[in-house]
């Protein structure tokens, strides 16, 4: 088998690069890209198997990505997905090295935090690419013996072939041109003195990419060293710079990070879940805020009380063009409810159009196994028997037996949206039971909560007070001498709703 020389780098004109390629990896970051878009990388960032890489001084967050990297054989322009493997030479491993401390100051293009002296070691063997089944290579990395990363391309997003052709379009692949084809989820940080291991291999014929490789085809393992670099940055340009969501990203978790997770917290949850929209609706309007309601809407569990963040897509009106082109396939509706985390709320803007159904059951259920907390739509919902059948509740305007096309294409996701008359922004905080669904803006909610949790609590007193044959007058709301007969009262009736 060849390897990976100081030749072979030489020879590299250009380093291509796939953002988002494994469905692992699109779960892990929350969103699934319904087509590959790249960054380039400096040829320069290429390095041999036993190399030494470089922390640059005062970065915390290098980041290690073991990736499948193919090498251009023979020059590829405008070439076919059906001719595209043709162009393909070899098959080799990679490590797809970054640091996220540099990556605000990229504007999205990488050129530093991807391209360091060394950031893109690759070898060491190179398997013939006729000699593999493009679909069936798998990809391992260990950090210090330990393996992090196992994936096949079965599960891919983007095939190689898709790739190839697709940068053909624009562009004439080199032969000894390098495509880094995007990394599955388990990449992290590598700090100084640990060994990164990286290998591809394809099995034998009769083998899955799962079993053993002894007679199949390997790499080899990629060994690559990460040292300390001592040399700072100059004030001339940007220097290194590390927000919480740049550690997220760069561990492949908040968790992973050390952080507090996204989403509502357990208590912040129990808050809101404890008191009635009706009571949350008070509370926002004392604070200005009239216009959070989603209207129009009822529930599939009214007895239920829900809270959670929005995620949100949006539909546009049908025009069978676009359909064709968006509404098939894995369209934005069916991607971003296979990205929903736990506690989320998806929030639909259907314009109000309850002649289709904007979910149905299998969608629906998905979603639920997702661990999503509701579904909140301003259409249709078909299926409803079913959908209502769930333990996680649906909030809709009708049922209606059509598909989604009859009147919606889905269009784009995690955007700010319209639905039953209110803006939902991605994050919002959403409420929702029997009396309807609220829109609380994050920075309110625990003020509104709390606020929201006394209110109640006085309530409870007032209602207790009417059964008693009391008169509203000066009760409800409460004047001077109610309010301190309700302090009496309140010292030996403690709030349960109050405590965590």
């Amino acid at each position: 088998m060849e390897q990976v020389t100081a030749a072979t780098v030489k020879q590299a004109g250009k380093v291509v690069a796939v953002h988002l390629a494994y469905q692992s990896r699109a779960d892990q970051r929350g969103r699934t890209p319904a087509k590959p878009s790249y960054f380039l990388k400096a040829s320069s960032s290429l390095s041999l198997t036993g190399s030494e890489i470089e922390r640059p001084a005062g970065c915390e967050l290098l980041a290690y990505e073991g990736e499948i990297a193919l090498v251009i054989g023979t020059a590829a322009r405008r070439v076919s997905p059906e001719a595209a493997w043709t162009h393909v030479g070899h098959v080799t491993a990679s490590n797809d090295l970054g640091v996220y401390d540099l990556k605000y100051a990229d504007k999205g293009s990488n050129v530093r935090s991807k391209s360091g002296d060394g950031f893109t070691p690759f070898g060491p063997g190179l398997i013939p690419a006729a000699d593999v089944d493009p679909t069936a290579l798998r990809v391992r990395t260990w950090v210090n013996g330990e393996p992090v990363q196992d994936d096949t391309t079965a599960a891919l997003i983007f095939p190689f072939s898709q790739i190839v052709a697709d940068l053909s379009q624009l562009m004439t692949l080199e032969p000894g041109d390098v495509i880094l084809t995007g990394t599955p989820a388990g990449s992290s940080v590598a700090v100084p003195g640990d060994v990164i291991e990286v290998e591809v291999s394809s099995p034998a014929p009769g083998l899955s990419t799962a079993g053993s490789n002894t007679a199949g085809l390997s790499t080899g393992r990629l060994r690559t060293v990460v040292i300390q670099g001592e040399a700072p940055f100059a004030d001339f340009g940007n220097g290194p710079k590390a927000a919480d969501a740049d550690r997220e990203d760069a561990y492949g978790s908040a968790e992973a990070a050390g952080l507090k997770p996204k989403g509502l917290s357990a208590e912040l949850k129990r808050k809101l879940t404890s008191v009635g929209t009706a009571t949350l609706s008070a509370q926002l309007r004392k604070r200005g805020l009239n216009n959070v309601s989603i209207d129009g809407l009822k529930s599939t569990r009214p007895e239920l009380r829900i809270a959670g963040m929005a995620r949100t897509l949006r539909y546009v009106p049908n025009r069978e063009d676009l359909f064709k082109a968006h509404g098939g396939g894995y369209n934005a509706q069916k991607r971003i409810i296979n990205t929903l985390n736990d506690g989320d709320v998806l929030v639909m803007e259907a314009r109000g159009e309850p002649g289709t159904g904007t979910v149905g059951d299998i969608l629906a259920l998905r979603a639920q196994v997702k661990g999503a907390a509701a579904i909140v739509t301003d259409g249709g919902v078909r299926d409803v028997a079913a959908v209502a059948a769930l333990d996680m509740p649906t909030f809709f305007t009708g049922a209606h037996p059509a598909v989604l096309g009859r009147k919606h294409i889905p269009w784009d996701t995690d955007l700010t949206i319209s639905c039953g008359g209110a803006t939902v922004q991605p994050g919002d905080i959403i409420v929702g039971d029997a009396d309807g669904v609220l829109v609380i803006p994050p920075s309110l909610a625990e003020e509104v909560a709390d606020d929201a949790i006394a209110q109640e609590h006085e309530e409870t007193y007032i209602a207790e007070m009417v059964a008693e044959g009391n008169s509203v007058e000066g009760l409800y709301p409460m004047n001077a001498a109610w309010k301190a007969r309700f302090a009496e009262w309140a010292a030996t009736h403690p709030n349960p709703a109050a405590q965590p």
